[in-house]
């Protein structure tokens, strides 16, 4: 069905829609991808340019069950804060997921799919329909200590290496947004600035991206919950 779609959505003007009432159906959540058919990472190509709608397609899939996982489930981090006066590296490490939808999972489906800039951009819009240990899982990222938090992250175009790939780069600037909300929330919360901090993140709705002065822009929500605060007196 995605395949087909696609092909449709090579010619201008076409589309191809499933329409549905989000209002009645709770266990649906949505997000919006955007897949350039003519990619170019700094100044390479992609491994593949310009992209078959098969690659497109996978792509697109790919996409949409990393921002799903990380709705549902979310990751876990370790940001050891850093200061510069007292020669301590600022480090955000890794994202850990907590879980993760699986390539060719049927509930995640795609709902739309419009082409845009004379055929060289493609917008998809997919839905995921979760279980109730899923939904269960989406409530608990709107209760207790859980935070709100926006923010921007940087990639450079090229991305954290000269073989990253397309998905390598949009991680990198969405991870350095995550970086950023946790810090300013501490900014905001903590009187003292803490030597380190974990705890647990999750994306609130797909991140939207851009090209910004040479470097990929990510602009993403977040729900933050913080389990620990070791301040510099414990050291």
């Amino acid at each position: 069905m995605l395949i087909f779609a696609l092909l449709l959505a090579w010619y201008p003007g076409s589309s191809y829609a499933q329409q549905r009432d989000f209002g009645a159906h709770p266990e649906v959540i949505r997000g919006e991808v955007w897949v350039d058919l003519e990619p170019i990472h700094g100044d390479r190509p992609d491994e593949e340019f310009p992209l078959s709608p098969e690659t497109a397609s996978r792509r697109a899939l790919q996409e949409a069950a990393l921002y799903f996982s990380a709705m549902i489930y979310g990751w876990s981090f370790r940001y050891e804060i850093g200061e510069r006066a007292r020669g301590i590296p600022e480090d955000f490490g890794e994202l850990e997921p907590l879980g993760e939808i699986r390539w060719g999972d049927p509930r995640l489906t795609v709902t739309d799919v419009q082409v845009h800039d004379h055929g060289t951009r493609v917008r998809i819009w997919a839905d995921y329909r979760m279980s109730g240990y899923q939904q269960r899982r989406m409530q608990t990222w709107r209760m207790g200590t859980v935070r709100n938090a926006h923010a921007t992250g940087f990639s450079p175009l090229y991305g954290p290496s000269p073989d990253s790939t397309w998905l390598d780069i949009r991680y990198a600037a969405l991870t350095d947004a995550a970086r950023i909300a946790v810090r300013e929330m501490l900014r905001a919360s903590e009187r003292n600035r803490p030597r380190e901090v974990s705890g647990f993140i999750s994306l609130a709705t797909f991140p939207r991206f851009h090209v910004r002065s040479g470097q990929l822009v990510a602009s993403a929500r977040f729900r933050v919950q913080i389990t620990e605060i070791v301040p510099f007196a414990v050291h």
